[in-house]
């Protein structure tokens, strides 16, 4: 049999570039990505091909010290990610380091029998000698297989990342059509790249806690798609924020979603959203459950 795959675990500190670096790997967008932290919330499957080998790349959140009910779903979430991982590869941003999340990790890792990869991410723009610094650090405290020094963002390193990756696979049959870039289904997909318009077009004045809820999924008889979806924000001051002066604001970020929908999906798409404020809906078990999150006490 000359075919391998495998699955390789992407994990980090928030915000080191891991849905970055999955699109990359697959060549397309599977995973939104956001300068916001934990933009990442449930397990995303990517599926990257090179040569006869499958990799499914599995985008965890963010590990992080929990506070709240969402953030436990979410650590869980990653760790459960490297669960029979063929194996782990850790991104660290060098700039930030964000060594308090960093050493958690680090010291769980220590003990983990997978093969490990360290993957020094914006190496365009980190400093060259720190940069051999740190890398020499991790590797005298974890024996890794591989070390990558790489840019997620602009794709340097990557190529070379993904053969070595690719050589450290099992032979088996792919798990996945060739055709198939991610797990998550298109309706799930649909809400979270509003959710990074959302992110993106609010920026820090929007916190952390909305959701993106799918409502309506459905193919209509000229082959468009009408897709319904409710903004949820804990605060009821959040609601004109996210709606905007005269309704401009969710507006754009509707304009913004539907026309990536429409690229992603090869059709045309009409995109409905409205604003919903519900202050208990991170205590909600089925938001979590439409996330892809296990419900955790």
């Amino acid at each position: 049999m000359s075919q391998k795959c495998g699955v390789v675990a992407v994990i980090g500190a928030p915000n080191a570039g891991k849905s970055t670096l999955v699109n990359q790997l697959v060549g397309q967008k599977v995973a939104i990505t956001s300068a916001k932290a934990q933009t990442t919330r449930a397990r995303m499957l990517g599926i990257a091909l090179h040569g006869d080998t499958q990799m499914i790349l599995v985008d965890t959140p963010g590990i992080f010290a929990p506070r709240r009910r969402l953030d436990r779903a979410m650590v869980n979430a990653a760790w459960e990610g490297t669960d029979s991982a063929d194996a782990i590869l850790l991104i660290i941003d060098p700039i930030k380091q964000r060594r308090h999340e960093l050493e958690p990790i680090l010291e769980a890792l220590e003990h983990r029998k997978e093969r490990k990869v360290l993957v020094l991410n914006k190496v365009d723009k980190a400093k060259k000698e720190p940069l051999l610094e740190l890398a020499q650090e991790m590797g005298q405290r974890i024996e890794f297989a591989e070390i990558f020094f790489v840019s997620a963002f602009t794709g340097d390193g990557v190529s070379e990342m993904k053969e070595a990756l690719a050589g450290l696979m099992p032979k088996g049959i792919w798990m996945y059509p060739e055709d198939q870039v991610s797990d998550a289904s298109e309706r799930l997909l649909a809400a979270e790249i509003t959710r990074e318009q959302l992110y993106a077009q609010l920026h820090e004045e929007l916190p952390y806690d909305s959701a993106v809820r799918p409502e309506l999924y459905q193919h209509r008889p000229d082959g468009s798609l009408e897709i319904h979806q409710q903004i949820v924000v804990a605060r009821e001051s959040q609601r004109p924020i996210v709606l905007g002066k005269g309704g401009s604001r969710i507006k754009a970020i509707g304009e913004a979603a539907r026309k990536e929908l429409s690229e992603i999906l090869g059709v045309k798409v009409h995109l409905f959203l409205h604003v919903k404020h519900s202050e208990g809906w991170s205590e909600d078990k089925e938001v979590f459950e439409e996330m892809g999150l296990d419900w955790v006490r």
